[in-house]
Formats: structure tokens, sequence, C-alpha cells
């Protein structure tokens, strides 16, 4: 019986889980996307793009085919873009978080840069974690002390 309710839930936890991320065309992403991911990544394209409903917040994932993933809110802008470890564009993010990566860590590049509900996450090529405030304000560098 045991068993059963076990194979029962995890069937019903993959189901809902597929159910939470549909492909889509690019198309079918929001005008700002779109216009994004060919403003930005236009040395690569899409692989995989999908409409995310996941943690309850619904939104767009995108796969490009250099390993690039970007996540974008619903409304079409961007929240999160994550190169793994290797650096991605930075045309795109305020002017003061780039000047303190450049004064605090001139040979580090950016490789991810995620907008949570009340703050902005970066890391570094040298797997430095910072977070800034949303208007770019250091809150934390563990290296430089400001935790």
């Amino acid at each position: 019986m045991k068993a059963k309710i076990i194979i029962s839930t995890l069937a019903l936890s993959l189901a809902l889980t597929v159910n939470a991320q549909k492909k889509i065309a690019v198309s079918e992403l929001p005008k700002e996307s779109q216009q994004f991911l060919k403003q930005y990544f236009n040395h690569t394209s899409v692989d995989i793009a999908k409409k995310d409903a996941e943690h309850g917040e619904k939104g767009y994932e995108v796969i490009l085919k250099d390993g690039t993933e970007v996540e974008f809110w619903k409304d079409g802008s961007y929240r999160e873009v994550d190169g793994d470890d290797k650096p991605i564009p930075t045309e795109f993010i305020p002017k003061e978080i780039k000047d303190y990566v450049a004064k605090h860590y001139p040979n580090e590049k950016i490789t991810h840069i995620d907008y949570g509900h009340k703050d902005l996450d970066v890391d570094l090529t040298n797997k430095i974690d910072l977070e800034f405030t949303k208007d770019g304000k250091i809150l934390k560098d563990k290296k430089n002390k400001l935790e």
C-alpha cells in the first residue's frame, strides 16, 4: 500500500513539473524578451524556449545554444542571466555594478546576474558571489568584508 502511495505521489509530482514548463516558439516570447535576446545574444541562437510557471512565478526560460540560460518575468523584462562558468554580456547590467566589479575585481568577469525580489545577485569567474541593491549599491562582498 505504501509503495502505491509513493509511486502515485512521484507520478503526480512529475506531471506537475512537466506542466509547469511548456515549450514555446521564440515568437511567443514577449516582444521585450525577443528584443533583449536579439540585442545582447546575437552571437548565438535559442535552443529551447519555455513558458515557466515554476515556484508560482509565471515567466519564461530560454536556453541558448551556447549554454547560457536567460529567464524573463511575465512582462518580458529579464530576471536572470546565467552563463554557468563563462562570462555573459554586460551591456544590460547596471553601470554601478560593472564599475564595482572593475574596481575590486579587475581580472574577473560576470558569469551570472539574478534579480531577486529584494536584491541583485552577481557571480564572478572566480566564484565570488556579490549582492547589490536594485539600484546598484553593494550589500555583500565576502572578500572585501562588507557582509
